[in-house]
């Protein structure tokens, strides 16, 4: 493998230095009412000026798509929607009223209808969807897209190991932080590897040319910027050349049949965690968590759900937040979704603990870093991680 110290001597990598993308309102553009508003006719006896129609404003709007090759569609629309402060005492109402309601079985006739519109809520303030009327059929999708690609069991081929596989990956996480990549590029990537361990064969020397063709393909499909070949080979202390990339990228691209699409787990945990109400301590602590399962070998049988539901158990079981009465609510609705999948949780749930638990001592310490900065919270050097094992009924290893 090749040394991960680069960092420093790489002065061509802060060209692919980014800003944090902005998040920015469909472009909307106000028109004159398109509609004659009609008059009011007094009644016999009724005097002029005491009665005033009001009507809701309606408006032509400029709504852009999520794809702008389709180009701009126009569409008449009631502008009726309650205000942002109105929906979150809307919200609270509920969620009180559903936590004093008598018996399990009333709380679990409500959860449905209120599991969808807590979740095209949590989309749309995601902004993950630019009209709220889609965002079940989204949900929906996302649900039946992680079952494509699944792997019966998490052997690997030989001579390979769960060891190689993790220093492999821990220094993909390495370079794509020198890259400032985004986070679904480091989920893609790692799930092209794992499908291509299972589906192509290739040898030690030239294992780590397939996990940085994996991230050059996962940063095709998600990035804006992108690095040159040249950077890539160098990276690799130049032990292979360009050529050889480029053809182990057309291997890979064949064997895999072009099908380089993946739901990611991160945004399975994002949307949980906003419709749990999650606070951001939380979420960095589940998504710390997350990322460590990247470095386990077992954990490539699970599903992308379950992967996200049981990092973010594991997170409020660590951080042990007080319970408020609309928090709990508000889980209960958002881990309705891993109803009857509780033993699947548990087990990635120890697998997990048991990772956070020696992430500070392995030699695989690139997340441990990652997650130690004031951006994160230092969520990686929480005290209660060494005995997260407790906390799930198993001793303490220390490896």
């Amino acid at each position: 493998m090749a040394k991960t110290g680069f960092c420093d001597s790489m002065p061509l990598l802060d060209l692919h230095k980014k800003a944090a993308e902005e998040r920015r309102a469909p472009l909307r553009a106000l028109a004159n009412a398109c509609v004659p508003k009609e008059r009011w006719q007094p009644q016999e006896g009724e005097p002029r000026g005491t009665h005033q129609k009001t009507e809701p404003e309606r408006r032509w709007a400029w709504r852009l798509p999520v794809s702008t090759d389709d180009g701009i569609i126009i569409g008449f629309h009631e502008d009726d929607s309650p205000s942002h402060s109105d929906v979150c005492m809307e919200e609270e109402a509920v969620l009180l009223y559903l936590h004093g309601l008598q018996g399990l079985y009333s709380l679990q006739a409500l959860v449905p209808g209120l599991l969808r519109h807590e979740t095209e809520l949590a989309m749309e303030t995601l902004g993950l969807i630019y009209d709220r009327s889609y965002a079940w059929d989204i949900f929906s999708d996302m649900m039946r897209s992680q079952l494509r690609f699944t792997f019966p069991n998490a052997d690997l081929p030989r001579p390979f190991t769960n060891a190689t596989r993790a220093i492999l990956v821990d220094w993909l996480i390495q370079v794509h932080e020198v890259f400032h990549f985004s986070e679904e590029t480091l989920y893609l990537s790692v799930h092209l590897l794992n499908r291509c361990l299972h589906q192509i064969k290739v040898n030690t020397a030239k294992l780590q040319l397939l996990g940085v063709v994996c991230l050059f393909l996962a940063a095709k499909k998600e990035e804006c910027l992108l690095p040159e070949v040249s950077e890539l080979c160098f990276l690799m202390e130049n032990g292979y050349s360009n050529r050889q990339l480029l053809r182990m990228e057309r291997r890979v691209l064949t064997e895999l049949k072009f099908e380089l699409s993946h739901c990611s787990p991160l945004h399975f945990l994002l949307l949980s965690a906003s419709i749990a109400h999650c606070s951001a301590k939380v979420v960095w602590m589940a998504r710390y968590l997350l990322e460590l399962s990247l470095l386990e070998g077992q954990c490539v049988v699970f599903l992308a759900a379950h992967l996200a539901g049981a990092a973010l158990c594991l997170a409020r079981r660590v951080l042990q937040e007080p319970p408020t009465p609309e928090g709990e609510t508000a889980w209960c609705v958002a881990s309705s979704i891993h109803v009857g999948s509780e033993t699947t949780l548990l087990k990635i749930m120890l697998i997990q603990a048991g990772a956070a638990a020696r992430a500070q001592s392995r030699e695989t310490r690139a997340t441990f870093l990652k997650y130690s900065t004031a951006g994160t919270m230092h969520v990686s050097s929480h005290p209660t991680l060494l005995s997260a094992p407790c906390l799930l009924g198993l001793p303490t290893t220390h490896t």
